[in-house]
């Protein structure tokens, strides 16, 4: 069974340092709790990687059908409780293709593969919150 490891190692005050695949990335909290604002909270990862695994996907996916497009973006959204722990209890992604006479087919079922069968991450969020997406073509 392959396994990923990250190392999150305490640099000063409410700072982390991650090194995840040789990259070093600092998270910080805001300065109203305590931190310097150095870096992004933790939490927003998760919708990133989200948004990258679903997003490598659909291109990977969309490059195979011969798909001509010209960008790739993924907003995701997700709604934290109010109480604590405040966790995500939804979460929403916008697949926002660029390009011209896009044959909305091809992106739906990209899109439904990564969903469905590819994105490891949208599996295991699936097993705890709900995830609703849409499709939206901006003509150039």
């Amino acid at each position: 069974m392959a396994k990923e490891e990250v190392s999150v190692n305490w640099l000063e005050n409410m700072a982390f340092e991650a090194e995840v695949n040789g990259h070093k990335i600092t998270m910080d909290a805001a300065e109203a709790v305590g931190g310097e604002n150095r870096g992004p909270r933790p939490k927003p990862f998760m919708l990133a990687a989200l948004g990258g695994c679903t997003g490598m996907d659909v291109v990977s996916i969309l490059k195979k059908m011969r798909v001509d497009f010209k960008g790739v973006n993924v907003k995701v959204t997700g709604e934290l409780t109010e109480d604590h722990p405040k966790y995500f209890n939804k979460m929403h992604v916008i697949y926002e293709f660029t390009g011209k006479d896009l044959p909305m087919e091809k992106l739906e079922k990209a899109v439904s593969l990564s969903e469905e069968r590819y994105c490891g991450v949208s599996a295991l969020y699936k097993q705890a919150i709900p995830i609703t997406s849409e499709i939206k073509i901006i003509e150039e």
